[in-house]
């Protein structure tokens, strides 16, 4: 059965595009969720960064967790396999070392807060990480630390719903932002998915 499912980023939303969004099957949204507004309210998953800052904001002083988007999301996606960021943070220590909290691991806080609220949670396999790293190589990125979480997820959806009609539709996803994420060989990756047929930019 053909669904339509759309990813919505934490970028722009082109003002005009929320009915669509509203009206999709399943609904897509990152973190804090700033998409919802513009970007239309429906949220069906929410995929959360679960290492480092973002994690211990997104869990601490329960804000996040009383919030509109995450109080109707069904579903959870941790887009940081836990194996993948402790092999990581040695190297990561050297040439990051300003980022000594980056691969601190709080998915059991994301876990124990879905099962206490009765959603379900998964997280994102460590080969998807790995087989954007070698993929996104082929566009010559410089020097990064990791794949957006954007990324991660869309690439996590394109596996997860293959086979579920016509593309997957994105929105507010500008490709800019922290700066040891390979923006512009993003870019070029979603780019390649849409000339597939495989994503598609409900946004322009």
């Amino acid at each position: 059965m053909s669904r339509s499912i759309v990813v919505v980023g934490n970028g722009p939303v082109r003002q005009g595009v929320a009915q669509a969004i509203d009206a999709a099957d399943l609904v897509i949204r990152f973190n804090d969720c700033r998409s919802v507004g513009r970007g239309g309210t429906k949220t069906d998953i929410v995929a959360v960064c679960n290492t480092g800052r973002p994690a211990l904001e997104m869990l601490g002083g329960g804000r996040w967790k009383v919030s509109p988007a995450v109080r109707a999301a069904r579903e959870f996606w941790c887009v940081r396999a836990p194996e993948t960021f402790a092999a990581m943070r040695p190297a990561l220590a050297h040439s990051h070392p300003d980022l000594g909290d980056f691969c601190d691991d709080y998915t059991d806080g994301f876990v124990s807060f879905a099962k206490a609220t009765g959603r379900s949670l998964s997280i994102i396999p460590a080969a998807v990480h790995q087989e954007l790293d070698a993929s996104l190589a082929a566009f010559d990125p410089p020097a990064y630390v990791v794949p957006s979480s954007g990324l991660i997820a869309i690439a996590h959806a394109l596996e997860t719903f293959a086979g579920e009609g016509g593309p997957i539709l994105l929105a507010g996803f500008g490709h800019e932002g922290w700066p040891w994420h390979p923006f512009a060989a993003e870019r070029r990756w979603v780019e390649g998915q849409i000339a597939t047929g495989r994503l598609a930019r409900l946004d322009g």
